[in-house]
């Protein structure tokens, strides 16, 4: 997201916003590279064999947002938070009802890079996750949204400073933080 990107998206916003039916059908296109790219940061780390794959998350995304009510997106930028946080949901929703299937067998277990996890080999349960990430953003909805757009769509500092309107150096300071709480956190789920 470090390109200005295509101003056909802003546009294509502003005409969903204005009701336009099909401008949802014409973003889809534009924005599907980047919405790949995204899903594919999302699932680095995950296991090979993993039955949601980065196109079927990316696709599930997009009928999920299509099937929004309301379809107000202030502009680029916000649009792709909502997506990060879609995929977000989608997984936590996957790992849900993969662990009700089994009826509390193994659990859905992700990978965190080294920003959250201890160790780059640690891993996770995603619904532990989920369920840290909402606690955190509970206490501080900055840090929950910078976990969200830093270690979760894997954008860049600059990106997830722009994408909340506030400096690098706020959105590094906060990273240390929200990883130091969501390590205690989660060490605290394994105990």
């Amino acid at each position: 997201m470090s390109e200005p990107g295509n101003p056909n998206v802003t546009l294509l916003l502003a005409e969903m916003r204005a009701g336009n039916p099909t401008a949802l059908e014409r973003l889809l296109p534009i924005v599907y590279d980047e919405l790949r790219r995204l899903a594919g940061s999302v699932f680095r780390g995950q296991p090979e064999d993993h039955t949601l794959q980065p196109t079927a998350l990316v696709h599930e995304v997009f009928l999920r947002l299509a099937g929004r009510d309301e379809l107000a997106f202030n502009d680029r930028q916000h649009f792709f938070r909502v997506a990060a946080q879609a995929m977000r949901q989608l997984l936590t929703d996957h790992a849900r009802a993969a662990r009700a299937q089994r009826r509390g067998g193994d659990r859905e277990r992700v990978f965190l890079d080294s920003g959250v996890a201890a160790q780059p080999s640690d891993e996770f349960d995603v619904i532990a996750l989920d369920d840290a990430l909402t606690r955190l953003a509970a206490l501080d909805e900055r840090q929950g949204r910078i976990v969200e757009l830093r270690f979760l769509a894997g954008l860049s500092v600059d990106d997830t400073a722009a994408a909340l309107g506030v400096s690098p150096r706020t959105v590094e300071l906060d990273s240390r933080l929200a990883r130091a709480w969501l390590r205690r956190a989660l060490a605290e789920h394994v105990e």
